[in-house]
């Protein structure tokens, strides 16, 4: 794993021990539902058809859906349990991880053209 995504996607730890994520394609659903969700995260190698459905009730909950470049299995490391389907649900811990997401992401295309 690449250590600017460990460093970016660490505050997932964060949020994790805090409470306030939630784990699992039901229990995302859920949230998104019940619109407690303030972000939903999913992995780089989760399936089209869990990523459409996430999305289609991301945009009818009117919340943020973000794609880490983590598989699965990275994020098991980072968070003790296997995930592709995540959703934050604290408004603060969801703002600094879109944060960190757009960092990451602006540190990725500044060296894609150094």
């Amino acid at each position: 794993m690449l250590e600017a995504a460990k460093k970016a996607f660490g505050v997932l730890t964060l949020a994790r021990k805090a409470g306030k994520l939630v784990l699992g394609f039901d229990a995302v659903k859920e949230t998104l539902q019940n619109r407690t969700a303030k972000l939903a995260v999913i992995t780089s190698d989760v399936s089209p058809k869990t990523e459409k459905e996430v999305r289609f009730y991301c945009t009818r909950a009117c919340v943020d859906i973000i794609s880490v470049p983590l598989s699965m299995d990275e994020v098991s490391k980072l968070l003790g349990k296997k995930s592709g389907v995540i959703s934050v649900t604290d408004g603060g811990l969801a703002e600094l991880i879109k944060k960190k997401y757009n960092e990451y992401r602006t540190s990725m295309e500044d060296n894609k053209w150094q």
